[in-house]
């Protein structure tokens, strides 16, 4: 699963998490990314001590076996992770899906987070280079949701992404305990208290808050982007 930042990409993982079936890893490149680029993030330190740093090295887990003998692999993905120095034969082995938030919204929410935000940090340009390379391999396009639509409508969403992928829907997904999870990151304590506190999805809400001056560009950037994928987003 392919998502940006200030998505609702923590509490889709816990949907899955839910599963009896279903194994799952958070963010596995995160390391990969921050050596590469030398980056500055919470927990940075630890990030780099908690994973392979070597994306060869995360690549060949994702694409073996599933952990624990479980019979989905679900893979919760920073599309912005994916730097052009990774290789792309690998995502050959698995299944891809995308999921998106409107970009004002979301770059209203990243600008706050994150200083001097580009079109790379938002994730969509990577999001559309996956969706076309798989696309194009397929012969029709992958899955695409929409934060909005899950939230408005779960169980439908769901369902509808679960038919996509070829997995029977469980209602499991729909709950899961509050607190911590054992798949969650490291810095998990530092973006992670809304989806700790949370027992579900949460109600739908409107998007909220300016676009600052300073990402006006990178709006008018992503939103082509944003409005590709989502010609393509399934509804209930």
């Amino acid at each position: 699963m392919w998502s940006g930042p200030r998505n609702l990409s923590t509490a889709l993982m816990r949907a899955w998490a839910s599963r009896a079936d279903t194994a799952v890893v958070d963010e596995p490149l995160y390391a990969a990314y921050l050596a590469a680029t030398g980056l500055e993030h919470p927990a940075r330190d630890a990030v780099l001590a908690s994973q392979p740093t070597d994306w060869r090295t995360v690549a060949d887990a994702l694409a073996g076996p599933v952990p624990g003998g479980k019979a989905v692999f679900y893979q919760k993905h920073m599309a912005h992770h994916l730097l052009p120095g990774v290789g792309r034969d690998w995502l050959g082995a698995l299944r891809h899906a995308f999921l998106i938030r409107e970009p004002a919204g979301m770059l209203a929410s990243l600008a706050r987070v994150t200083p001097d935000v580009t079109d790379a940090d938002t994730g969509l340009p990577q999001q559309v280079e996956l969706f076309e390379r798989t696309a194009d391999r397929l012969g029709h396009a992958p899955p695409v949701i929409d934060a909005a639509d899950v939230l408005a409508d779960p169980p439908g969403v769901l369902a509808a992404l679960c038919g996509a992928l070829g997995v029977a829907y469980d209602p499991a997904m729909l709950a899961w305990p509050a607190g911590p999870h054992p798949a969650d990151g490291v810095w998990a304590p530092h973006w992670y208290a809304a989806v700790w506190a949370s027992t579900g999805f949460a109600p739908p809400r409107p998007e909220t808050g300016d676009v600052p001056e300073s990402v006006r560009d990178v709006l008018d950037t992503c939103r082509p982007l944003y409005d590709r994928l989502a010609a393509h987003r399934l509804t209930a």
